[in-house]
């Protein structure tokens, strides 16, 4: 499977599996249905939408990858985590290391929720 034949949602997923590798494995976790506008500065603005067929393009691309990457995906309900292994094998002290990035309903929240408290603490300070 080629690049080109992943769906957009797929890309922005696995795109943060390639930008920051650390030394051992990347872990990106996202919900399915999630939905966002990203704002990188004043011109860049781009939405990332994770749907089922998102999710069926990555379970192939990952099983059929033709990079050489060595990828392990877990689903438990509408959460899937992807996993770039550096050594091919999957650690089994995973939950040691951080998520890299998070597509999921639940962070939006939380860091919705953080951002207003940080305007209130501004606001209250003046």
């Amino acid at each position: 499977m080629e690049w080109n034949d992943l769906t957009e949602g797929a890309k922005a997923v696995l795109e943060q599996t390639r930008n920051i590798k650390n030394d051992n494995i990347q872990i990106v976790e996202f919900e399915i249905g999630f939905e966002q506008q990203f704002e990188e500065d004043d011109q860049d603005t781009y939405k990332v939408s994770i749907q089922e067929e998102d999710y069926q393009s990555l379970k192939r691309y990952t099983q059929e990858n033709e990079y050489g990457d060595k990828f392990h995906m877990a689903r438990n309900k509408d959460i899937v985590k992807i996993i770039l292994l550096e050594n091919g094998k999957i650690p089994d002290n995973l939950s040691e290391f951080p998520v890299f990035r998070q597509y999921k309903k639940e962070a939006l929240i939380k860091n919705e929720v953080e951002a207003e408290t940080e305007t209130n603490v501004e606001t209250s300070q003046e």
